[in-house]
């Protein structure tokens, strides 16, 4: 038998998800699991609950809210047995998106149940976690107009939870209008890029800005490897045109934005920036170093998204 933690945020989301927790505790259990229910009470606690059961010799740690909630919990089970599974319930929930997963929603109630379906047979897998100055990620790392967006909007009330995608696009745009890039100096294993820049990110993932655009179409997240962007560019124009490219795919032949795939990245500037971790807003500074650790999370993901794997188990 199986040893699971399902662990809830209850600020996550657009609405309490605390009543909806006991929907993914039937198929798991049907599945064999012998399942506990835990609380967190803040990032740092999500973080030393995980890594607390991952000693205890847990099998899983199922996390539900959002990206946020999900790079909590993630952090405190690198380099351990225990897998994360991941049960969306939040604002954003891209890691999920990205494997096919529908987040729980005003129409959608019985997505925890749904979720903890696919997830309850499904053998671990592991998958590569980036660091940014020693902060993990699953998802991204960004300097530029994002991650100065989400230090203003965050953290977020409730209310401003339901209109999330225009708050952030609104937020976005009267940033640009004030705020005009950045001179950056950009290492990619090695290789020096020097320009004017509104974004520079690098990505695990395929999907960014909420899930609505497929910025890296081909990413693994098991390959060693990630993709840092470049978005040219130096006002609300730009910054407009970025937007629309990004969704509609045409981000990936234009001559104002660039890919540079890398092992290892650095990121420098004469003035200090804002950085953001998987949505999240972290200490800035004139540098960002990033670095891979290869299949250092072991995860549990749906059957039908081993395709995001270069080398999954069967």
């Amino acid at each position: 038998m199986r040893k699971g933690l399902l662990l809830y945020n209850p600020a996550a989301g657009r609405f309490p998800v605390q009543r909806f927790v006991r929907g993914a505790l039937q198929p798991l259990q049907e599945a064999g699991w012998k399942m506990e229910i835990a609380e967190t009470l803040s990032g740092t606690h999500a973080t030393q609950t995980a890594h607390q059961a991952a000693s205890e010799k847990y099998d899983a740690v199922f996390a539900i809210g959002g990206d946020g909630t999900v790079g909590q919990v993630a952090s405190g089970l690198l380099n351990t047995e225990t897998a994360l599974g991941v049960l969306p319930a939040g604002t954003t929930n891209v890691w999920a998106l990205e494997q096919g997963q529908r987040p729980l929603s005003w129409f959608n109630w019985d997505a925890l149940t749904k979720n903890a379906k696919l997830l309850a047979k499904v053998n671990p897998q592991q998958v590569d976690v980036g660091f940014c100055n020693d902060v993990p990620f699953l998802l991204w790392a960004g300097v530029g107009l994002d991650a100065h967006t989400i230090r203003k909007i965050e953290p977020r009330p409730r209310f401003i939870k339901h209109i999330s995608v225009p708050h952030f696009f609104a937020t976005t745009v009267w940033e640009a209008t004030f705020w005009h890039g950045l001179d950056l100096r950009v290492y990619t294993d090695g290789q020096l890029v020097e320009g004017h820049y509104l974004v520079a990110v690098a990505t695990n993932i395929r999907h960014y800005v909420g899930g609505m655009s497929t910025l890296s179409p081909n990413a693994l997240l098991d390959d060693n490897e990630m993709d840092m962007w470049l978005l040219s560019g130096n006002n609300v124009a730009d910054a407009l045109r970025h937007f629309f490219d990004l969704v509609v795919g045409r981000h990936l032949s234009s001559d104002q934005a660039r890919r540079l795939p890398f092992h290892s990245a650095r990121v420098e500037s004469d003035a200090s920036f804002a950085i953001q971790v998987d949505g999240d807003p972290m200490l800035g500074g004139r540098r960002a170093e990033i670095a891979i650790k290869h299949r250092a999370l072991n995860v549990l993901m749906p059957e039908n998204a081993l395709h995001l794997l270069k080398n999954p188990k069967r």
